[in-house]
Formats: structure tokens, sequence, C-alpha cells
């Protein structure tokens, strides 16, 4: 799976949650998502549910759109279709909901989508926090529902999921051509109950079947420990309370008496983009700029810039940001920025790249539609979109090693903050002597 950001007068598009990165979620749907949430539709987007009004309420859609070949459509249909079951015909108001579904689907955009009555209701509901599921999120990768990350101490990680897997079926039925919120909502369900899984895993010939018994779920937020004489901090999510976890524990870091520090971000799907903006203000100078809102077209960028919070000095050799596939949105954010910036040595692989940011606006007959209105770019206007961020230095880590506990991206990590920097491949256009200071 937000919270409001505060914007200028300026920017058009005020009082909306920012989050992740990504996709409607298992866990909180808004939570991770890259989500805006504004207040009700304005009139020339509202869309009355009935026939009247239907395609009628914007004078944009008049001028722009012939609706003839629409209605025409609509007549036959209702003049000539004839049920092949004994259920009763599609309602007046149903079929103008498949038809702004269709609307919406035509846009192809995984992010971009519509939301009838029951499905807004639902997911105002995981935005409050009462849900239960399976705890992962999921987005699209060429088409595919891929699993972005499973939550620490989740059912789904208990149950053996990974970055990367991507579910092929639900409870036996195919994903293909399925969109991330209809298998979300296959997906999700009662605590207790159980829903099957089937995935395929890169570098295996069969697909792999797991069974997950949903439950409440519990998101974690940060954790810290030692390795020899490095500070490690595991940051899982980026909620409300990341913020006051991350001073706390670069709190533990200076009292520590360490010098060499590793922010793991590995499996961290995102969340607040105010959270992150705060989390990169720790580790760089006053003013700089954390990330670009690029709306498209002649509108100006929103760029974000660190708050004047910096702990301590960071640099490329006493600092690493572990990132992996399973890093996402406001992941990207905060590796991308320390990196630019030559704060920091990301080392990994490949982020997700979950780019994008979404607007919820209300409809008046209580459905929603969820909009992409924006792109993240790194400080350096880097669209990490499509592809995801690239390491500093590439460290592979096959799901065989991640099952059997091997971590070579944290060994990685410390061999780098001994002084030992042969060891990887430095990713193409991330050379660290040009870094931005």
């Amino acid at each position: 799976m937000n919270e409001d950001n505060d914007r200028g007068e300026n920017n058009k598009k005020s009082n909306r949650l920012l989050g992740i990165g990504l996709a409607m979620l298992l866990v909180v749907a808004a939570f991770f998502s890259g989500m805006q949430v504004g207040g009700d539709a304005t009139d020339d987007l509202a869309l009355d549910a009935s026939l009247l009004s239907f395609f009628t309420t914007s004078s944009r859609a008049d001028s722009e759109a012939n609706l003839s070949e629409f209605w025409r459509v609509w007549n036959i249909l209702e003049d000539k279709f004839v049920t092949s079951t004994s259920t009763d015909s599609l309602s007046a108001d149903e079929r103008v909901m498949g038809a702004i579904a269709g609307l919406v689907d035509s846009y192809d955009d995984p992010y971009t989508v519509y939301l009838p009555p029951e499905d807004a209701e639902q997911f105002a509901e995981d935005i409050s926090g009462n849900f239960s599921g399976v705890g992962m999120e999921v987005g699209t990768r060429q088409g595919l529902i891929t699993v972005i990350a499973p939550l620490a101490d989740s059912p789904a990680e208990n149950a053996g999921v990974l970055a990367g897997d991507v579910v092929v079926r639900i409870d036996g039925e195919s994903t293909d051509s399925m969109t991330i919120d209809e298998a979300v909502q296959l997906i999700r369900g009662e605590q207790g109950t159980e829903v099957e899984l089937t995935v395929y895993r890169e570098g295996e010939q069969e697909f792999r079947t797991i069974n997950i018994v949903r439950d409440v779920i519990t998101i974690p937020t940060l954790e810290t420990e030692t390795k020899g004489d490095v500070f490690v901090i595991t940051l899982h999510n980026f909620n409300a309370l990341s913020e006051t976890k991350m001073a706390e524990a670069l709190l533990e870091y200076k009292r520590s008496g360490y010098n060499k520090l590793i922010l793991d971000l590995r499996g961290n799907p995102g969340g607040f983009l105010k959270s992150s903006v705060a989390i990169a203000s720790y580790f760089l100078p006053a003013g700089k700029v954390v990330v670009r809102e690029n709306f498209g077209g002649e509108v100006d960028e929103q760029i974000y810039r660190t708050e004047g919070k910096q702990v301590a000095e960071f640099n490329s050799d006493n600092f690493v940001v572990l990132i992996d596939n399973g890093s996402a949105s406001a992941s990207e954010i905060v590796a991308g920025s320390l990196s630019e910036h030559g704060a920091a040595t990301t080392i990994g692989q490949n982020t997700f790249g979950k780019g994008s940011v979404q607007e919820l606006i209300k409809l008046p007959s209580g459905a929603s539609v969820k909009v992409t209105v924006a792109r993240w770019l790194t400080p350096n206007g880097v669209s990490f979109s499509e592809g995801g961020l690239e390491p500093n230095v590439l460290i592979t880590r096959t799901p065989q090693q991640v099952m059997d506990g091997e971590d070579t991206q944290m060994d990685a990590a410390l061999d780098w903050l001994s002084g030992n920097q042969d060891i990887g491949e430095v990713a193409i256009g991330n050379d660290l002597d040009s870094l931005v200071q």
C-alpha cells in the first residue's frame, strides 16, 4: 500500500495521499500503491450511473468523442441479446459500470483502475487498516501478475513466496489477462481461509503450488543489528512510523560509535512519499533533490528536497544501500537519491520499477477511479518506471540461495565496507566516479 501531502497553492494536485509505490495490495491497498487520494469528483468528471447523464456530464467528452457508435451497440444489445442462463440480465447501471471499466481499461495502464461501489468500499476498508490477507504486494511486469515482495514474517513469506514469483493461477483460475485488482480480489479473504497460488519461479522448469492460510497482517517497520563493525538498518516499509523509527535507529547508530552503515531496502515495497523524503533527509545535506514528480506535457515538475535533518556525513565508501527486485516506489526514491548524490553505494539487483503516482477520485455513485497522474524521476531525471533502478554494484541472489539462507548481497556489502571493492560488476551508467555531488 497514505497521508496528505503538503503542496503549495500552485500545485493543482493538493490534499492527496502519496505512496509507492505500487498496485492494489494484499495487505493495505493504498499503503504501498503510490496513491494520492483526492476529494469527490468535480462536476466535469462525475459520471452518474443513470442513462440520461451517462457520457453527457462532460462538455469535453461531447466535443471530442462521437458516441453514436456506443449508443448503437447499446441499443443492439438491448434489443437482441438473450442470456444463455436463467439468471437475470444485467441492469442498466451494471452495463454503465461495465462501459466505464472498459473505458478506463483502454488506457492500458495497470495502475489506472475503475472501482465499482463494492470494490471502492473494500478499498476504503483496506486504507483504514481493517484487513486480512496473505501479506504480500503484487504488481505487473511484462503484463504478468508478479510478487513484488512478501512482508516479513507474513503468511506469504512463511509459505515460501519469494519476490519475483509470477502468479500463474489463483485457486485454479488463470491470471492470464487478469488485472492487479482482480487478482487481489481473488487472493484476499477471511482470516483462517486458504488460497492456493500456482507460481512460476525463474530458473525452475515446473510451476510451484503454494497454499497460504490467510491471517490478519502485522506490518513490520524497522529492525537494527550489527555485523562485525557494521551497523545494519533493515527498513521494511515507509509507513507513518518509519520516519520516527529511522531517527531512533540512527541515534542508536551514532551512540554505537560505528562509522559504517548498511540500509537494507530489499523486499521493501514502499509507502508514503513524505516518509521517503524525510528519511532521505537524514543522509543528505539540506536542499538536495530527493525526487522529481513529472506530470507530463507543459505542467511544471514538483520537486521534493531534503529537509535539513542530516545526522552524519555519508559517502559511497562508508554507506551501502541494499536493493533488489522487491524494492519499489519509495524504496526506489530513497536508493536513487542517495546513489546519485554520492551518499551511498547501492548493491544488489535492479529494483521493481514502480515509479508512477495515482490519484483516487470518488464518484457520486459510490464508485472510484484510480488514475495515474504523474511519474517519479530520480534527482538526475531518470525514470524507474520501466526496468527499475540499476545498482551501482550488481550482485545477484538466486531464489535457491534465498531459500537456503545464503545472502550474497549482504556479504558483498560487508566486503565493500571493509575496503574490498572488487566484489562485482559495476552497472552500466552507474560508475561511482561520475556520481552527482
